[in-house]
């Protein structure tokens, strides 16, 4: 009974300490603790992007068509899926649009859809992903259709605003060669894109 009594006493006289070192924890940045393994084998992103796309370099015979034509700057948006093996690489998805203003004011349409694949590198809330697509891709021009393919090159960078969301830019380069029946008439013209981005993580 004395050492119950003695217990008591001792735990009484000890608890008022044990709060006040509680109370004064300092809060713990959730955040403090994210490292390279952010992301594990099985994590998924979703992105939606709007920005503006840049008529670059078209080629023909070898040889770049009149460097001083300076066609008008168009838009462009884009849905785009990962899966992540790791927080090192990822494997997705893309759909996107682009029109563009030409010349003889008239617009040209594409809608490449493709395969992507991908590397990430992060540092504390920065994430930087880069990325390879290819797949193919519809164009309209007035009453003419064309069908090809595509290849992009491209990179990110986002800020990670909370577990569930994410807000950066991306950029890529764009290969999208018209082959016809006529190989001395084919084009491989060459876009720079540049686009806000939204990323949801689930």
């Amino acid at each position: 009974m004395r050492k119950a009594q003695a217990f008591l006493i001792i735990f009484f006289l000890c608890l008022p300490f044990t709060l006040a070192a509680q109370e004064n924890e300092p809060d713990v940045d959730d955040w403090e603790f994210f490292t390279d393994d952010l992301y594990a084998r099985g994590d998924q992103t979703f992105t939606i992007s709007l920005g503006v796309v840049i008529p670059t370099v078209f080629i023909n015979n070898g040889r770049s068509i009149d460097g001083q034509i300076s066609p008008p700057v168009g838009g462009t948006g884009s849905l785009a899926y990962s899966y992540y093996f790791n927080s090192a690489f990822f494997v997705g998805a893309e759909l996107s649009g682009m029109f563009l203003p030409t010349l003889g004011n008239n617009t040209i349409f594409l809608i490449p859809l493709g395969l992507r694949v991908g590397s990430q590198y992060i540092y504390g809330r920065l994430e930087f992903p880069f990325f390879l697509s290819f797949g193919m891709c519809w164009q309209t021009y007035l009453d003419m259709g064309h069908y090809s393919i595509y290849a992009k090159l491209g990179a990110s960078a986002f800020f990670r605003a909370s577990n569930d969301w994410s807000f950066g830019l991306t950029s890529s380069w764009g290969w999208f060669p018209q082959w016809t029946d006529d190989p001395s008439k084919a084009v491989h013209a060459n876009f720079l894109d540049i686009k806000l981005s939204a990323r949801y993580h689930f």
